[in-house]
């Protein structure tokens, strides 16, 4: 595979624009460690999701509100998922949650995207360490509760943690997402 040809699709939804500021941030990392400007940015409030379909490696980004609630932009367009053609695809995951506001129901979001997406036979990548974090619940756990199915950010109360967290996880997302 060139490295030149490594196009990602990042869909993302955002209301108060805290997910769109970490898809912005992930876009800029992996621009700069492939070299050259891999990554186009899509709000999915603006685009179908049926554009996923053009890209061979996908990130989407959701944010949890209140007690386990998607996103408003994710929430309008759920249905359209299912219908995605996704099979053999790279897929990412990364969402926003407050672990202390709403410890019951941390990252829940990005839960139930990712069990919406594993059964459209995509390639999930980019779990990610639970270590770090102070939560009750969260529907975003792998089945031996170690991982987060994506990145988990925390703008609320890990702030300071954000841009190490997403350096890390752009490092983990492309080798799997680039390797053969």
């Amino acid at each position: 595979m060139s490295k030149n040809s490594v196009k990602i699709g990042l869909f993302y939804g955002s209301t108060t624009c805290y997910t769109e500021m970490a898809a912005e941030k992930i876009q800029l990392k992996l621009d700069e460690l492939m070299g050259y400007e891999c990554v186009e940015l899509f709000n999915i409030k603006d685009t179908p999701l049926e554009n996923t379909e053009d890209f061979d490696k996908l990130i989407f980004g959701i944010s949890t509100w209140d007690f386990g609630e998607l996103q408003e932009d994710w929430q309008s367009t759920w249905q359209d998922i299912a219908q995605l053609n996704l099979a053999n695809k790279k897929v990412a995951i990364f969402g926003l949650g407050d672990q202390i506001g709403y410890a019951d129901w941390f990252q829940d979001a990005i839960g139930m995207l990712h069990d919406e997406l594993v059964v459209l036979d995509c390639d999930i990548v980019g779990y990610w360490p639970n270590q770090g974090y102070e939560f009750t619940q969260s529907k975003a756990l792998t089945a031996d509760k170690e991982f987060f199915v994506g990145l988990s950010l925390d703008d609320e109360n890990q702030y300071d943690l954000t841009d190490e967290r997403i350096d890390t996880w752009c490092e983990q997302i492309l080798a799997d997402m680039t390797s053969l």
